[in-house]
């Protein structure tokens, strides 16, 4: 099996040298940029299966980098930086990103997140079961073989995280997922704030919202989320 290719974006050549050998030490064929303006260059050139970017670079920052690759790709994008502040988070998944690793960090856990990521994305076709290969409610569908979500049959472009978070509840309509739950679930082995669920399903709404499907996650007041009607 090929190598998932990881695009590895940061100025400090010392931080990007670090990263690509704990990256090649699991298994990853690594690209590295140092600049925004490189990083969008290296995409086009050949698509990674995720982008590692930092957000503080010389040219453009990493949020103007993850809202040019979001107008043609949802590749999954794991933030890098050395501001912790809560804002500059959830700013980062606002925008379109699946994670937040804040400097210093552990290569380890790094590598970790980045598997967590990667394990979001659609299985292959041979395992998805007939049963799961097409999920319907009202006028959502989702189809894990194309990995692609739709309302009222029109496509819905959803990062990794965001069609995991939603194909999560859609398998499961009934029930009413706390932040907990769906932290455990869609995230595993990651330690992640709750708010960053919160920045998910905002997401989520109004990519959904600006196709009409306006109700399609619904909050219930001191416990959680479900999914909507689909209606």
């Amino acid at each position: 099996m090929t190598p998932y290719l990881i695009l590895v974006v940061d100025d400090d050549p010392h931080i990007a040298e670090i990263i690509e050998f704990a990256l090649k030490a699991a298994g990853f064929e690594v690209a590295v940029a140092s600049t925004g303006e490189a990083a969008l260059e290296a995409f086009r050139r050949r698509e990674p299966a995720l982008v590692v970017l930092d957000i503080n670079l010389p040219d453009r920052d990493g949020l103007w980098v993850c809202q040019r690759l979001r107008e043609t790709s949802q590749v999954p994008v794991l933030f890098l930086s050395a501001r912790d502040e809560e804002v500059d988070r959830v700013m980062g998944l606002t925008i379109g990103g699946d994670d937040y690793v804040t400097k210093p960090f552990s290569p380890r856990e790094l590598v970790a997140r980045v598997q967590a990521i990667l394990r979001r994305r659609p299985l292959p076709t041979a395992a998805v079961s007939a049963a799961d290969a097409s999920l319907r409610r009202g006028r959502l569908r989702m189809d894990p073989e194309s990995f692609t979500a739709y309302w009222d049959e029109a496509p819905v472009d959803l990062t990794a995280t965001e069609f995991h978070l939603l194909r999560t509840m859609l398998a499961r309509p009934s029930k009413v997922f706390t932040r907990d739950e769906l932290l455990n679930l869609v995230y595993q082995d990651t330690i992640v704030s709750d708010r960053t669920i919160d920045s998910h399903i905002l997401h989520i709404r109004k990519k959904f919202g600006a196709k009409g499907g306006k109700e399609i996650i619904q909050t219930q007041h001191g416990v959680g989320y479900k999914i909507g009607g689909g209606e």
